[in-house]
């Protein structure tokens, strides 16, 4: 779905606006239609959020709801949805998307912290060492390659990563796990960052 969202919405759709796209995505049925309860908006930071509704909008993704009735009736525009796995499994996964583990954040991190945290987590595997092209990591995340490693320096600052290392010639990033904090939730706190750990894979 994530790969999906990264072609269908703009390159730089804010990672707000991503997370609100993907949670819609992933709870609409296949004829792109969904209720969104405004319990679900406050968890996500997003109720009153009503530019991310609008940025999705103008992307021509969704028809612009009525933000004042509750729930939130939403009207996909694109939609592609009967193509992807069952509605019961894309609820599941909208609600590991809400709490992505083992990259668990706080809904009070910054959303592109939380978005770079759910891609990565959705590329982790059960092998120790886990990695991605940097192409592909900025395309889902939604930013340049630079942005994208300042993400993950901060992630590494919050103590979600353990470390991560950029492979320049096979464009190959690389990122480890902290050991004992798969469940631990983690806060962003913006204006309190340590240096990255220097990590080589090799």
């Amino acid at each position: 779905m994530l790969t999906y969202l990264a072609a269908a919405l703009p390159r730089f759709t804010s990672p707000g606006a991503r997370l609100l796209a993907l949670q819609c995505a992933l709870r609409a049925d296949a004829s792109g239609r969904l209720r969104v309860p405004r319990g679900l908006l406050r968890g996500m930071r997003m109720y009153g959020r009503t530019e991310l509704w609008q940025e999705l909008a103008r992307a021509r993704w969704l028809h612009l709801p009525d933000l004042k009735s509750a729930p939130v009736e939403v009207q996909l525009r694109d939609v592609t949805l009967d193509h992807a796995p069952g509605r019961r499994t894309r609820c599941h996964a909208a609600h590991w998307a809400l709490h992505p583990a083992p990259s668990a954040l706080l809904a009070t991190a910054p959303p592109a912290v939380r978005l770079t945290a759910l891609v990565l987590a959705a590329h982790t595997s059960a092998h120790e060492q886990h990695g991605v092209d940097m192409d592909i990591l900025a395309r889902l995340c939604g930013h340049s390659p630079q942005q994208t490693a300042e993400l993950l320096d901060q992630l590494v600052s919050a103590r979600a990563l353990n470390a991560w290392h950029h492979n320049r010639e096979s464009d190959e990033v690389f990122w480890k796990l902290p050991q004992q904090q798969a469940q631990t939730r983690l806060v962003v706190s913006p204006g309190r960052r340590q240096a990255p750990q220097p990590w080589n894979p090799a």
